[in-house]
Formats: structure tokens, C-alpha cells, sequence
């Protein structure tokens, strides 16, 4: 089994790898790793016979998606234009979405072919266009050409996250809609054989999943646009939780990949750093250590603390957000920064913070040669769930 490392390796994301690989062939630790639920966050594996939802996670299809705009930065009022993506798009659940709308992609959920989703299309028809919480967001970036670009965070929401749970419940015996023990953060993974009737109906759940959260980013980005009024030049569109089937060393194999962007020669994606650094939008290329890589890149910069160890421990009590401990950020503090940075803030949290992530041009560096970097994007604007937002779907 042949396991390619980036950049520094935390022990405990590599162990949870390894436990990945007694049916694999190949896998791969990005350098913006962490540890995640049963497969590292900036993880990809490369198995011959199984998928693994616990692999993909909970929020099927999560990813990136840039827009270039024909806007330039002397042509907007960011401030104006984050206070519009603030009001007319719905961050968090509980919200209704401000101005539902209507896609094709509601027929294909209404006739799915794994049956249980049918039944979370009026769901989906809420939720389409929102946003989540947590490190989710919708961004306004100048590059180095003073051109405006969107930029946004996030996955197939509710719909995703039902879909994951009802299979993991699936594979404890349970019914779909059952709710089954998530298990620990090192459980080995949850795999089903590609060729069984539930491997099949995973793989056909989980495209649905990917073809709603593709829409979902389609439908805010072209919101923001109208916010701008401006037009699309070029697009970037990339899952980053998901799983392929590819071919590498010879081998048909299905990658999964969890928090790790696809990047085959040619192939574009954006990669977000956090609030108040530059982002980028970089192109595979090829090189032995590429291939060495499954072809897979960062989708961040990778997280160095917990959202408690940073924001300290909330609880919910009556409805409302109640602080239990403070953390390591000193949220107020962030925020100044933020504002001496020329960056129009609208939500977000100390667990989001800047300080809470590694620099992404360091973590970029340790993939060099597997990667080129096409665009550096600067924040204008950042737009995040509050901290008095309540989500129950995972990032």
C-alpha cells in the first residue's frame, strides 16, 4: 500500500489514515491536514472494491466554487454589497431562505433512485441557495489585476447530511432514518463493497448529493452577481468531500476524498485561507510527486486549533447561544484587525478567526511542483453565520 505525506504529519490524523488503508491501495495526506471523523480532513483514499461514507463525511460534496467577475474593485461599494449578501442570502438553518428558487435539480431528488431521498425533497427546496454555518462562507475578492471575484464555502446541507446519517445508520443495521451512534473520532471507516446493493445505492445517493450542492453554489453565486450587477467571466467548481472513480499506477480505483481537492494536470480550483489572507485559485500540473499524490491538492489552510480550544464552549439554552468557557481568540481583538485589513465583516466567530488556521502560502509551498498558482486573491468582504446562528449540520 503506498501512503504519500505533504508538509509536517500530525500523528494522530496519519494513525487515522493508516486505519484507512487495510482495504486500500493507495492514500494520501495533504499538507493542510487534521484530524477528522474516521478519515483525516486533507485526506484522499484509493480504494479498488469499497466507498466509504464515513470517508466522504457528512456534508456529501462540500466545495469550492470562484466566479471572476467583469466588475472591478473601483466599481463596487463593498460595504453596500456585503450588508445585500448579508440580507438576501440565509446563513445557518432555521431561516427560511430569503427568495427560494426553482431548479431542475428538485425533479431529480422527487425521483431519485435511492428511494428515502425522494422524501427530503421539500427540504431541499427550502434550504437550496442558503449557506450553513461554521467555516461555510461568501466571499468578495480582488486580484492582482483589481478584478472582482466571488468566492463560496459549502455542500449539500441538510440534504447531505440526512443522506449520510440515514447510511451509516444503514450499516449498523438500522433503517435509513434511523439514528444510529456516530462512533468515535478514531473509529476505522465505514465501507461498503462497490459491487453490493448498498455500495450501489451510496454511490448513486451521493451524486444526487453532489448534483444539489453543484446547484446550491450555482444559485448564490448567481445572486451575487446580481448584487454586483455584473457577469460572470470564468468559474472555477470543485467538490472537496466526495468520492471518483479513477485510474492511478493502473489500478481502477474509487478516491475518497475528504476535505482534499481534486487537481489533475489542467484542472483548476480555488483554495479559501481564512479571513484576512489572500486566497488562491491554482491548476494542477503533472510531476511524479502529483501522481504520487492521487492528483489531490489542499481545499484550505488547514486548521491548528478546535473550534472550543478557540471560541471556548457554548451551550444552547432555551434558544439561545450561552457562553460555558472563553477560548484562545480574543474575538474583539480579531475583529479590529479585520477592520484595519479593509475587510467588511459580516458574521463569523472567534472559532473562524484567522488565528485559528495555518498560513495557507506555507502550506501551498510544501506541494510545489504538484500545483500552480494562477490568481492570489485578496479579502474585501467575508460573509459567515453569526455566533447566534444554530446549525446541526456538520461542516
Amino acid at each position: 500500500m503506498n501512503l504519500k505525506t505533504f508538509g509536517p504529519v500530525d500523528e494522530r490524523a496519519l494513525k487515522q489514515l493508516q486505519n484507512c488503508t487495510k482495504q486500500a491501495e493507495f492514500a494520501v495526506l495533504c499538507a493542510d491536514h487534521h484530524p477528522g471523523y474516521s478519515q483525516p480532513i486533507g485526506g484522499a483514499v484509493a480504494y479498488k472494491d469499497h466507498i466509504s461514507p464515513s470517508g466522504v463525511g457528512y456534508d456529501i460534496a462540500c466545495g469550492n466554487k470562484a466566479v471572476m467577475t467583469d466588475a472591478h474593485l473601483g466599481d463596487i461599494n463593498i460595504s453596500k454589497v456585503m450588508d445585500d449578501i448579508a440580507r438576501l442570502i440565509g446563513f445557518g438553518v432555521g431561516r427560511p431562505n430569503p427568495e427560494p428558487v426553482d431548479h431542475e435539480v428538485f425533479d431529480k431528488i422527487a425521483n431519485a433512485e435511492f428511494a428515502p431521498q425522494r422524501q427530503l425533497v421539500d427540504m431541499t427546496r427550502a434550504q437550496l441557495g442558503t449557506v450553513g454555518s461554521g467555516n461555510h462562507y461568501v466571499d468578495i475578492f480582488a486580484d492582482e489585476k483589481d478584478r472582482i471575484w466571488i468566492g463560496v464555502h459549502f455542500g449539500s446541507r441538510g440534504f447531505g447530511h440526512k443522506t449520510a446519517s440515514g447510511f451509516l445508520a444503514l450499516a449498523k443495521g438500522k433503517k435509513f432514518d434511523e439514528r444510529a451512534p456516530e462512533g468515535e473520532m478514531d473509529s476505522p471507516p465505514v465501507l461498503f463493497e462497490t459491487s453490493s446493493a448498498l455500495g450501489q445505492d451510496y454511490i448513486a445517493a451521493m451524486h444526487l448529493a453532489g448534483d444539489y450542492a453543484y446547484a446550491g453554489r450555482d444559485v448564490v453565486c448567481n445572486k451575487v452577481l446580481e448584487i454586483l450587477g455584473a457577469k460572470a467571466l470564468d468559474s472555477i467548481h470543485n467538490h472537496h468531500n466526495f468520492a471518483w472513480r479513477e485510474t492511478h499506477f493502473g489500478e481502477d480505483v474509487w478516491v475518497v476524498r475528504k476535505g482534499c481537492t481534486p487537481a489533475f494536470p489542467g484542472q483548476k480550483g480555488f483554495v479559501g485561507a481564512n479571513m484576512g489572507s489572500v486566497s488562491v485559485i491554482l491548476q494542477g500540473v503533472d510531476s511524479e510527486a502529483s501522481k504520487e499524490g492521487l492528483y489531490s491538492t489542499v481545499h484550505g489552510a488547514g486548521r491548528i486549533m478546535s473550534r472550543t480550544q478557540a471560541a471556548g464552549k457554548m451551550k444552547w439554552i432555551q434558544g439561545k447561544p450561552t457562553r460555558v468557557s472563553t477560548g484562545l481568540i480574543d474575538w474583539g481583538k480579531t475583529q479590529s484587525e479585520l477592520r484595519k485589513l479593509k475587510v467588511e465583516l459580516r458574521g463569523g466567530g472567534a472559532d473562524e478567526a484567522p488565528g485559528v488556521y495555518k498560513k495557507l502560502d506555507e502550506v501551498l509551498e510544501y506541494h510545489e511542483g504538484t500545483i500552480k498558482i494562477l490568481h492570489r486573491l485578496r479579502p474585501l468582504g467575508v460573509a459567515m453565520a453569526g455566533v447566534e446562528v444554530h446549525d446541526p449540520y456538520k461542516d
